[in-house]
């Protein structure tokens, strides 16, 4: 289920929170509780997302992205991840989340996520973000001037360029020859 009321609580300790420029860092503090965890006592990989969503969102306010969605009635989605889990992050423990956007192309808007505890980085995430309109995906260079902002990006880190250079060469959608084999496992379950 949706953390709701962690997102409504999130919001709510930032509605006073100084404006950020679009490039600038958001920190916030969760708690894991017994809830986010799986069998094996630490925060679920699936619920370490929505964790992600209690910080991004936020930043989205922050840097008035919220307001100028609202305003050009445009939506926002997500388009692509990559995360890198390293640290577990057990039930009780509290973790400082920094969210940022780091730069952005002709089509997407990168952000980058991450969770710490003290000086330990527990888990990291970059994301592709798209702002939509009723024509598709609308592109940065109007977002970035219905914000008041200089359409040129700054430099994209090298890791996040290589990371959308390999999404480039993935295809999709998933060729078909990768499922042949789920298909043959499939007929052996039904048989069973």
């Amino acid at each position: 289920m949706y953390p709701v009321a962690r997102m409504l609580y999130q919001l709510a300790v930032t509605r006073h929170a100084p404006r950020l420029p679009l490039t600038g860092t958001h920190v916030s503090r969760h708690r894991c509780w017994p809830w986010d965890i799986d069998l094996w006592m630490e925060l679920n990989n699936g619920r370490t997302l929505t964790f992600y969503d209690l910080g991004r969102i936020p930043l989205a306010r922050r840097t008035g992205l919220i307001e100028m969605l609202r305003r050009e009635r445009w939506g926002m989605t997500m388009a692509g991840a990559s995360v890198r889990y390293r640290a577990r992050i057990r039930t009780f423990e509290l973790v400082e989340m920094r969210s940022r956007c780091v730069g952005w192309d002709a089509r997407f808007v990168y952000i980058e996520q991450s969770m710490w505890k003290g000086q330990a980085c527990c888990n990291q995430i970059v994301y592709r973000s798209a702002m939509t309109g009723p024509e598709g995906i609308v592109p940065t260079e109007r977002v970035t001037r219905a914000l008041g902002v200089d359409p040129v990006s700054p430099p994209l880190p090298d890791w996040v360029q290589a990371w959308i250079e390999a999404e480039d060469r993935r295809p999709w959608p998933p060729q078909e020859a990768e499922f042949i084999s789920v298909a043959k496992q499939e007929d052996w379950l039904n048989s069973a």
